[in-house]
C-alpha cells in the first residue's frame, strides 16, 4: 500500500500541475479545447491575468498579447489628384479587442497575418484618400487662422511669393488621417477584432524622377524672381543716376550764375575803381595806359610796328612830359 503511495501522490501533482495556467500582466488567455476556444453562450472565454485551471491532457491554453502594438507600414506609392506619385511611410498603432474573433479570423493568433490583413485596409482608404487631394493639400496640415495676417494686411512689397502661397494653401494631413482612422475603425473591428488607436503618416516623399522636375521648376522660377528683382534694381539705378545728374546740373548751373554775377560786379567795381581812378588824375591815368600798351607792343623783338612817329601812341616817347607835346 506504501509502495502505490508515491506514484499516486507524483501523478496527482503532475495533473494538478498541468490544470493550472498563469496568464502574465498585459496578456489575455484563451482555452482550446478539441480545436474549438471555451465560450460562454457563444462568447469566447477569455482569462485575464492572473491563476487559472484547465482540464489537464484535453485543454490547452493560447495566450495573445494585450498591448497596443505598433505596424510599421512599408513606404508605398500613391497617386494624387493631379496624376503625380507620392511616397508615403505610415505605422498603425493597434490592439486586440475582441480575442475569440482575432483567434479565428488570424488562424490561430497570428500577429504578422492580423497585421497583413490590417495593412490592406489602410492603404486602401488612405489611397483613396491620397487619389482625391493635391499634393499641397497632402503635405500641409491646416492653417491656424488666430495666428496667419488677414490678407489685406499684407505688404505686398515685402511678403515673398512662398509666404503668399502658404496662406492660401488649406492643408488636409490631418483631415486624411482622420479620415483613414474612422473609415478604418469599424472593419478592423468587424473582420479582426482589433481596434485601431492611432494612425500616421510619418514621411511624405517625391519619387526621385518627380524630385528633379520639381527642383528644376523651383530653379526656373527662382531665376525668374532674381531677373525680376535685378531689373527693378536696374530700374532704381538709373532713377537715382538720373536724379543725381540733375542735382549735380542745378549745382553747376547755381555755381555758374553765381560766379557770372560775382564776376560782373567785380568788373563793375574795377571799372569804378578805374573811373574814379582817371577822373581823380587823368594825365597819369593816360600815361600809365601807354606803358602798359608800350610794354604789350614790344615784348617781342621780331614785332613791327608801322606807325607815323608823330602819333598819339609815341607821345610820351618823343616827349617826356607826354602832355605838353599835344
Amino acid at each position: 500500500m506504501r509502495k502505490l503511495m508515491i506514484p499516486v501522490l507524483v501523478v496527482a501533482l503532475a495533473l494538478l500541475l498541468m490544470s493550472v495556467f498563469v496568464v502574465e500582466e498585459g496578456e489575455r488567455g484563451m482555452v482550446i479545447r478539441f480545436g474549438r476556444v471555451l465560450d460562454d453562450n457563444g462568447v469566447s472565454r477569455i482569462y485575464e491575468p492572473g491563476l487559472h485551471f484547465k482540464m489537464p491532457l484535453f485543454d490547452r491554453v493560447k495566450t495573445l498579447d494585450a498591448r497596443i502594438q505598433t505596424m510599421e507600414g512599408r513606404t508605398d506609392r500613391f497617386v494624387t489628384s493631379e496624376k503625380k506619385d507620392v511616397l508615403i511611410d505610415t505605422y498603425v498603432k493597434w490592439r486586440i479587442s475582441d480575442f475569440g474573433r482575432f483567434y479565428l479570423t488570424t488562424g490561430g493568433g497570428n500577429n504578422l497575418t492580423a497585421e497583413a490583413l490590417l495593412e490592406r485596409k489602410v492603404m486602401d482608404v488612405l489611397r483613396s484618400e491620397i487619389g482625391s487631394r493635391e499634393i499641397k493639400q497632402i503635405v500641409s496640415g491646416p492653417r491656424n487662422e488666430d495666428v496667419l495676417p488677414d490678407s489685406a494686411e499684407i505688404d505686398e512689397e515685402v511678403a515673398t511669393e512662398a509666404a503668399l502661397q502658404a496662406l492660401e494653401i488649406d492643408g488636409e494631413r490631418d483631415k486624411i488621417m482622420e479620415n483613414v482612422l474612422s473609415g478604418t475603425t469599424e472593419s478592423a473591428m468587424a473582420d479582426l477584432g482589433v481596434e485601431i488607436v492611432d494612425f500616421r503618416m510619418k514621411k511624405i516623399n517625391l519619387p526621385d524622377e518627380i524630385s528633379e522636375s520639381i527642383y528644376r521648376r523651383m530653379r526656373a522660377e527662382r531665376e525668374s524672381v532674381a531677373r525680376r528683382h535685378r531689373s527693378q534694381g536696374r530700374e532704381k539705378a538709373e532713377v537715382i543716376r538720373a536724379q543725381a545728374e540733375l542735382e549735380v546740373a542745378k549745382v553747376l548751373a547755381e555755381a555758374d550764375r553765381t560766379a557770372r554775377v560775382t564776376r560782373g560786379e567785380a568788373d563793375a567795381e574795377s571799372a569804378k575803381i578805374y573811373s574814379d581812378a582817371y577822373s581823380k588824375d587823368p594825365e597819369f591815368f593816360g600815361f600809365i595806359r601807354s606803358l602798359k600798351a608800350y610794354e604789350k607792343s614790344f615784348s617781342e623783338k621780331s614785332d613791327i610796328l608801322v606807325l607815323d612817329p608823330k602819333s598819339d601812341f609815341f607821345q610820351y616817347m618823343n616827349n617826356a612830359n607826354g602832355a605838353a607835346a599835344k
